[in-house]
């Protein structure tokens, strides 16, 4: 049976051009009318001057934002004025793996109304030190096979390369209020796991082309972890997540103060590993947890200042 696909890609500071090709030469594959929508979300002009004429292009639609709205409202908005049935979720900075990508996804969307492609990376080590920080982390924890994610909890959902219903979307979205990187994600897929809505992952992950210097890498990671402490807070999500539940754990024990502070004397030297050649992602990963017990000692004072006096 025929249906209508719309491919949406936020941009931001990065030419999409090699991605647009690689889509439009497949466009076909896809049984129905497929449209390639791209919204960017206030990058720098010489950017924008670069992604201006795919708009010219049979079948892609390019708009640009007056400012930068952030991860959670480009992807609304791309979903809002999406004309298709389907909508299949890709970043900016990817790259298809063959020939046989959209085909993979019309040959299995009949089996659910979600379905999640996963991503995988180059498979040389980067020769900039920096980047090895991002390579690492996508080879050896983003780079799953579908058995694999399949045994995940649900809000380790990754909007990177995601089909997934118009209709079923926009019941839920993306949350807006988190206006810092990441974790809309996380709060998405528990949404759908509470509505009772399957997700179906398949093995058809797309390239992550885009490696991220190491010092951006953890601003990114630090405004994560902001996010799932807020999540948490506010609507339970993030509870089956390891760092999270570490954390309270901690917590609970009465060593979240010690073990933050050990850690805080750690920082220095765990973030100058984690720029370098080698790094070491246990100690990426004891730098999320700093980060973590930072964040739960921020709401504890918050409440504390909001208690009434004795």
């Amino acid at each position: 049976m025929k249906t209508s696909l719309s491919i949406l890609i936020p941009v931001y500071n990065r030419a999409v051009a090699p991605l647009v090709e690689q889509l439009r030469m497949q466009l076909p594959d896809w049984d129905g009318p497929v449209e390639i929508c791209l919204l960017d979300d206030a990058s720098r002009p010489e950017i924008q001057a670069e992604n201006r004429p795919l708009g010219l292009l049979p079948n892609v639609r390019y708009n640009e934002l007056p400012r930068n709205v952030g991860r959670a409202a480009i992807r609304n908005q791309l979903a809002a004025a999406a004309r298709h049935e389907w909508l299949l979720m890709l970043d900016n900075d990817v790259l298809l793996p063959d020939a046989q990508f959209l085909t993979r996804y019309d040959d299995t969307r009949a089996l659910a109304s979600v379905v999640v492609g996963g991503i995988t990376c180059a498979t040389s080590l980067p020769t900039e030190p920096t980047l090895r920080l991002r390579w690492y982390y996508t080879q050896q924890r983003e780079a799953l096979p579908a058995a694999r994610r399949r045994l995940l909890p649900p809000a380790q959902l990754i909007p990177s390369n995601l089909l997934i219903r118009a209709e079923v979307f926009r019941l839920f979205g993306f949350d807006e209020a988190l206006t810092r990187y990441g974790h809309e994600d996380s709060k998405l897929g528990w949404q759908l796991a509470q509505a009772g809505i399957s997700i179906h992952h398949l093995d058809n992950p797309v390239v992550h082309d885009g490696l991220d210097p190491a010092p951006a890498f953890l601003r990114k990671s630090r405004a994560a972890v902001y996010n799932l402490v807020l999540l948490y807070h506010k609507d339970g999500v993030g509870a089956d997540s390891q760092l999270l539940r570490t954390a309270l754990r901690l917590q609970r024990v009465g060593l979240r103060r010690p073990v933050a502070a050990l850690l805080r004397r750690l920082r220095p030297y765990l973030h100058a590993n984690l720029c370098s050649a080698t790094p070491r992602l246990v100690y990426f990963d004891l730098l999320k947890l700093y980060w973590v017990l930072q964040e739960l000692t921020r709401v504890e004072k918050a409440r504390h200042k909001k208690r009434p006096a004795a």
